[in-house]
C-alpha cells in the first residue's frame, strides 16, 4: 500500500488509478478503506482514493504533537489532497463527517463537489449512542479496555456499539481489521484517544455548520431511513443548509449504506457524478 509523508506522520492509501473523475473516500471511527470495500469495485471508469486517517485503525502511530482533533484531521485530509495534487475532487464521507470541516476552515479548493452519505453532521459528533464509548476513551485505560471489550461478539455487536451501524451486520473479519492496529499498539490507542475525545462544544459545532452555506458547489446528501447514529432530520437540514444539494433517502440499511446498500448507493452516486460534470472514463 502506497504512503505519504505529511506534517502529523505517515498517511496510507489505496488509489485505483487511471485517468477518470477523482473520488476520495474518507471513513469512520475506527475504521479504514475497507468500508467501502463493496463500493469501490462498481465504480470503473473512476479514480478511487481511499486514504487511511488516523482515527484509530491506521496502522503507523502519528507523531507525539500530532493535531488529531476533528479539525485537525480534516486539514490533514486537505494536505493529503495537496500531496498528490488532487484537483476537481468528489469527496464522499459516510459516518466520520469531520470531512465537511474542509469547508468550514475554508481550504476546500480542490474539491468540486461533495457527498455525504449518512455523517455526523451538527451538533451530532459524536453520534448520541456512541457517547459513552468515547466518554470511557477519556479515562486512562479506557481505550485499552474499550479494545479488549471489542475483541467479544457480543459487545461489538450490540446495538450501542458497531451492531447499530448496520441493519445486516459487519463480518467479523472486517472488524478484526479495524480493530487490530488499537489493540496491539499504545501508540495507536493514544491516537484513537486524542480524536475520540476531540470534539468541540455544541454551540462551535452549530458555528461551523453555518459555514457550509458558502459552498455552493454540488452536494449529494444521501441519508438512511433506519438509522440509529444519524438523526432523520439531519439529512433534510443539511439539504436545506447547502446552495447546491439534493436528498436522496436509502431504505433497509443503517448508517453504513455502502455495507447494507451498496448498489443502491453506487446508483445514487453515479447519477449525481454523471449530473455534475463527472463522467467515467470509458474504456
Amino acid at each position: 500500500m502506497p504512503r505519504v509523508e505529511l506534517s502529523a506522520g505517515g498517511i496510507d492509501y489505496q488509489d485505483t488509478g487511471g485517468d477518470g473523475p477523482v473520488l476520495v473516500f474518507t471513513h469512520g471511527f475506527p475504521m479504514n478503506g475497507s468500508q467501502w470495500r463493496k463500493v469501490v469495485p462498481r465504480l470503473a471508469g473512476y479514480r478511487c482514493v481511499l486514504p487511511t486517517l488516523p482515527l484509530g485503525a491506521h496502522r503507523t502511530p502519528m507523531k507525539p504533537d500530532a493535531d488529531l482533533t476533528q479539525r485537525g484531521i480534516a486539514l490533514l485530509l486537505g494536505e493529503f489532497l495537496e500531496a498528490l495534487d488532487l484537483t476537481d475532487v468528489t469527496l464522499v464521507m459516510n459516518d466520520w463527517g469531520g470531512a465537511q470541516f474542509l469547508v468550514t476552515e475554508g481550504e476546500a479548493g480542490r474539491v468540486a463537489r461533495m457527498a455525504m452519505v449518512a455523517c455526523e453532521a451538527f451538533d451530532n459528533f459524536p453520534p448520541a449512542p456512541a457517547r459513552p464509548l468515547t466518554g470511557v476513551a477519556k479515562v486512562p485505560g479506557g481505550v485499552w479496555l474499550l479494545m479488549q471489550l471489542f475483541r467479544l461478539r457480543f459487545f461489538r455487536h450490540d446495538k450501542r456499539a458497531y451492531g447499530g451501524l448496520t441493519r445486516h451486520g459487519i463480518p467479523d473479519e472486517v472488524l478484526d481489521d479495524w480493530f487490530a492496529p488499537a489493540t496491539a499498539s499504545r501508540r495507536i490507542r493514544r491516537d484513537l484517544a486524542k480524536f475520540a475525545t476531540s470534539a468541540p462544544p455544541r454551540e462551535v459545532l452549530l458555528e461551523w455548520s453555518e459555514r457550509l452555506r458558502d459552498f455552493d458547489r454540488p452536494v449529494l446528501v444521501v441519508w438512511a431511513t433506519d438509522d440509529m447514529m444519524m438523526p432523520p432530520e439531519h439529512g433534510e437540514k443539511l439539504t436545506e443548509l447547502l446552495p447546491n444539494a439534493q436528498l436522496v433517502e436509502i431504505a433497509d440499511s443503517g448508517t453504513l449504506i455502502p455495507e447494507d446498500q451498496p448498489e443502491e448507493l453506487v446508483r445514487v452516486l453515479t447519477a449525481f457524478l454523471a449530473q455534475n460534470g463527472a463522467e467515467p472514463v470509458r474504456p
